[in-house]
């Protein structure tokens, strides 16, 4: 009876552990080895930034034509149907490339974008937006000077700034890279007031590290980097930052990281922009690498942003090729 009553006990401990393991996807997820590629939106006129909503709907920043104010933001139903939210966003050209609008994240019902060059955050309550929906004015979204405060700071000489992507973490405040000054800034959730976070160290001796991405796993930020001229190959870092604002180097070895994700198992998966040579960024140069510098997906168009779908779906922007694909393992 004895020995029963512990087989039975056993039986339902591993009958116990198999629904938490069923259940618990994203602890025993196993990490993508290789991902395989499909277009899911094309015809972006320069996308940077990638988000996705509860609803499943995808949202997408296209820095625009370069000459003007076409920049703009857009959201993109599951089935791939698109619709403007907003448009009339400043769109340059600099040294090479279109920029101006940067990066953005869905948060409960609202959705807030950065334009870099102005460093300006704007919020857009998107709660009732759907697709076929007229855009919204651009003067009717909330929006709050970063820049400004960035810039007062004085943390590069010349003074620079480009509120370029951003994260929710510890209780829900928002930190904001700055490309342009290598910081992080923290805007409190209820006052809005700004405060340096950090500040990334340069990546070698004269070459700054730029960051591009960041994420919060639960524990510490992780951040991506460019390095800046002359984008030496190996010379970009993946920044680990505590929620003390201690800072850190978590892998290196990198080159030209334009983006960042978290894996189900919250490991960092990160893209290369490209090898740059005399003539630019050499052609199908971008990856998909996980954080050991492990090749996941090749020969990309100058990939700007990457985030986690559902299960074993990942998005994945081309800046070159103007596309959403949708990668999967």
């Amino acid at each position: 009876m004895a020995n029963s009553k512990s087989i039975y006990s056993l039986s339902t401990l591993l009958i116990f552990l198999f629904v938490l393991a069923c259940t618990d996807h994203d602890i025993f997820e196993p990490e993508p080895e290789t991902l395989s590629s499909e277009i899911f939106v094309s015809g972006l006129k320069y996308p940077i930034g990638l988000a996705a909503d509860d609803m499943g709907n995808l949202w997408v920043t296209e820095a625009g034509s370069g000459k003007g104010n076409d920049g703009s933001v857009s959201m993109i139903t599951p089935s791939g149907v698109k619709t403007t939210l907003v448009t009339g966003l400043q769109s340059l050209m600099r040294e090479g490339s279109i920029e101006g609008i940067a990066h953005l994240g869905y948060r409960a019902g609202k959705l807030y974008f950065l334009h870099g060059s102005n460093g300006i955050l704007y919020s857009a309550d998107v709660s009732s937006f759907k697709s076929g929906d007229s855009p919204v004015e651009l003067a009717d979204i909330d929006s709050a000077d970063i820049g400004s405060y960035v810039e007062s700071l004085g943390l590069t000489d010349p003074v620079n700034s480009n509120t370029y992507d951003f994260t929710f973490g510890p209780d829900d405040h928002m930190y904001i890279i700055d490309a342009g000054s290598n910081a992080v800034i923290k805007r409190d959730k209820v006052t809005g007031s700004l405060s340096l976070f950090a500040k990334l160290p340069n990546v070698a001796i004269g070459v700054e590290a730029v960051p591009t991405g960041i994420v919060y796993d639960g524990s510490k930020f992780l951040i991506s980097t460019l390095t800046g001229f002359p984008f030496t190959p190996g010379a970009a870092k993946i920044f680990e930052v505590k929620t003390s604002g201690e800072v850190a180097v978590y892998k290196s070895n990198f080159t030209t990281l334009t983006g960042i994700t978290l894996s189900g198992n919250q490991k960092p998966i990160v893209i290369q922009h490209g090898v740059f040579g005399a003539m630019g960024f050499a052609a199908k140069s971008g990856k998909v690498l996980n954080e050991d510098g492990k090749i996941l997906l090749d020969s990309l168009s100058r990939p700007t942003d990457i985030i986690r779908g559902s299960g074993p779906i990942y998005y994945l922007l081309s800046y070159q090729d103007g596309t959403i694909s949708k990668l999967t393992y």
